[in-house]
């Protein structure tokens, strides 16, 4: 199957737009790594269109939250329905077997022993410093950190974090992300 693990930052926060919706948001960068390619993409806002070939060849999209954040806010710029591609949400299969959410940089550390290199709030100030170099590889790093995870979790059924010093595993349903689905996608884009 061909993976698309996927990232993106923005240019502001919920508080700034006066809203919960992701997709009042605006996308400053976007990063992703194509499992075919083994190459990652980081690109900024004006040049999301690059992203589409790319994203429109996935079998499955794959984030941490991205259900409820990256694809909500991403499909405001697509110009078809990303909701139609197969989605993995790290978050949302950790919650479940969980019972409450954790952050990346916790489960990365305690599964793989990386880390995120800043945080969301960061990203939207450099972007209004014009630290776009920053954001693009702040982004990508959370692409990789994923990426790494979703490897782990996929050959070992399971991710890690720390409770106090301890770990403690998390045991995870991952029969359902090998699973191929066949959807008629409608592709906006001539190829």
């Amino acid at each position: 199957m061909r993976y698309i693990v996927f990232d993106l930052e923005t240019q502001n926060v919920f508080q700034d737009v006066e809203s919960n919706d992701p997709a009042a948001l605006d996308i400053s960068v976007a990063s992703l790594y194509d499992s075919e390619t083994d190459s990652y993409t980081t690109v900024v806002v004006d040049d999301l269109e690059q992203l589409w070939p790319i994203i429109e060849r996935a079998d499955a999209l794959v984030g941490y939250n991205s259900n409820h954040f990256d694809i909500p806010l991403l499909n405001k710029y697509y110009p078809g329905d990303l909701t139609q591609i197969k989605s993995i949400d790290l978050l949302e299969d950790i919650k479940n077997s969980l019972g409450r959410r954790l952050r990346l940089d916790s489960v990365a550390e305690a599964t793989v022993g990386a880390k995120k290199s800043g945080h969301g709030l960061q990203a939207v100030r450099w972007w209004r410093e014009g630290k776009i170099k920053e954001i693009m590889k702040y982004c990508e790093q959370d692409v990789r950190v994923t990426k790494k995870v979703f490897d782990y979790a996929r050959e070992h059924g399971k991710v890690l974090f720390k409770e106090g010093r301890k770990k403690r595993e998390i045991p995870l349903d991952t029969a359902h992300w090998e699973t191929k689905e066949d959807v008629a996608m409608t592709h906006s884009l001539p190829f």
